[in-house]
């Protein structure tokens, strides 16, 4: 075998095994398991969460499947790639045989088809055949798209068609599939979802990424100028609302109320309200208390501030707030998140030890067995809202899609492709006239489309006698 025709062998068999229907219904298979797993396994939830769940074990398998954001995987988008080039060449493969069908050159109708048909129906006319014509033709031509006849021996044949093009439904589905493949890894590949969390009277232009270590800036920042909670007689909220502007160089060229399902909507961004807390104002007590002699110090602190510890014991820095931390296992709700920095290593301002100061707890700081039992008081709080930001250039083509696949599917199951034949043959001076319906689909509609047409017609030929 030489080098062309082995070349030429091998693509034969690739284009083969992505033309089998085979490979489409494997595909379809393994995308509907994955997607169970998809289903059962929460995603795009933090590693704290999982390892809780699962185990260390079971989550260093997931993570290494990638189960944990599956639908971004390396094997799901390759299933998804193995799917469109299969619904491309099974189209490629089976569009020229239905191209013939719709448009062919010479229309041949076979009239032993329609004799054989169980969808015929007869009956016996007094007029003769070249009498019947006319009007049968011309009400057929009114139903009909291609109408023509042939002579015979004891008469003619009027042939019928309508409704070629709606083989080109299953084409309009597989494109709605591919539009709909197309849009998801666009919105894979250059969409983003992040979060940002917006105290009432700031703003932010940049946002932490979803299930990344990232942060992404946005082309404007978002200002929260106020946050607004009511609840149900149990406490639960009932709805929350944050009034949010759009700031452009400092500018505001947009302002608009978001809420739960319904968002904004800003150049291609979409700003969802996802979630609320409080946050803490900007000035606070810290409260040292000496554990042997009970001595307190009250310095005043802040939030990313530098507090010098009493008697030159080291600082104190106040790195975040958390709402309802998790200590180790615990919800102990509010806290501080610190951090001390020793007096020998104050020239390296990133050292030191982090410990919490849960505010529901002023004596918690006391297990830590530090110098000082450390506190926090005076703390007048504000709200923050929690603001869900994504983008998704997908939509649109996502969208077209489903549309697409609607009428694709209205195409394929409801509308038909419809061949009619009506004979006239003269037989002791009267017509025998056999009429009969054909199509790929619905043979037991045919039969009554057949019916509906002969007493269209007998009612026709009644009607001339009078």
């Amino acid at each position: 075998m030489n080098q062309s025709s082995f070349t030429e062998n091998l693509t034969n068999k690739v284009w083969k095994f992505f033309a089998s229907v085979k490979l489409s219904v494997v595909v379809l298979l393994a995308l509907a398991a994955t997607s169970v797993i998809g289903t059962i396994i929460p995603q795009n939830a933090s590693p704290m969460m999982y390892l809780q769940r699962y185990g260390e074990t079971l989550y260093s398998i997931f993570n290494a499947l990638d189960f944990f954001d599956m639908y971004h995987a390396w094997w799901f988008q390759l299933l998804m790639g193995l799917l469109t080039i299969n619904i491309i060449i099974c189209s490629i493969e089976r569009l020229s045989k239905t191209w013939k069908i719709i448009f062919p050159k010479k229309i041949n109708f076979q009239a032993n088809r329609f004799r054989k048909s169980p969808n015929r129906v007869e009956w016996t006319a007094d007029a003769k055949p070249n009498g019947l014509k006319t009007p049968y033709k011309s009400y057929l031509a009114r139903h009909y798209r291609h109408i023509t006849t042939q002579e015979t021996d004891s008469g003619l044949l009027i042939f019928g068609e309508k409704g070629r093009w709606t083989r080109l439904g299953v084409y309009a589905v597989h494109f709605s599939i591919l539009l709909l493949v197309i849009g998801g890894l666009i919105g894979s590949f250059f969409g983003f979802e992040g979060f940002a969390n917006v105290p009432e009277g700031k703003s932010v232009q940049q946002i932490s990424l979803r299930n990344q270590d990232e942060q992404k800036r946005l082309p404007f920042a978002i200002r929260c100028d106020d946050f607004s909670i009511s609840h149900y007689d149990s406490g639960m909220p009932k709805e929350y609302r944050s009034s949010v502007a759009i700031l452009n160089d400092g500018e505001v060229v947009h302002k608009a109320d978001i809420r739960v399902n319904d968002p904004l909507r800003y150049q291609g961004i979409n700003i969802f309200q996802s979630s609320y807390g409080r946050t803490p104002g900007e000035k606070f007590t810290v409260v040292f208390t000496d554990p042997e002699s009970g001595m307190t110090y009250e310095k005043q602190g802040a939030i990313g501030a530098r507090i010098p510890m009493p008697s030159d014991k080291g600082t104190l820095v106040v790195e975040d707030f958390r709402s309802n931390f998790n200590f180790r296992g615990h919800n102990i709700g509010d806290s501080f998140i610190c951090r001390t920095i020793p007096p020998e290593k104050q020239p390296d301002p990133e050292t030191g030890n982090f410990f919490v100061l849960p505010l529901n707890h002023p004596r918690f700081d006391r297990m830590r067995g530090g110098d000082f039992a450390i506190s926090v008081k005076d703390i007048e709080f504000g709200y923050y809202t929690g603001l869900q930001v994504t983008r998704d250039p997908g939509v649109p083509v996502v969208y077209a899609g489903f549309i697409l696949i609607i009428i694709g599917c209205y195409i394929t199951f409801f509308m038909l492709h419809k061949q009619v034949c009506v004979e006239l043959a003269e037989k002791n001076g009267q017509t025998q006239v056999m009429l009969a319906c054909v199509s790929g689909k619905n043979r037991p509609g045919m039969k009554a489309a057949a019916r509906r047409l002969a007493g269209q017609l007998k009612n026709m030929q009644n009607t001339d006698e009078r």
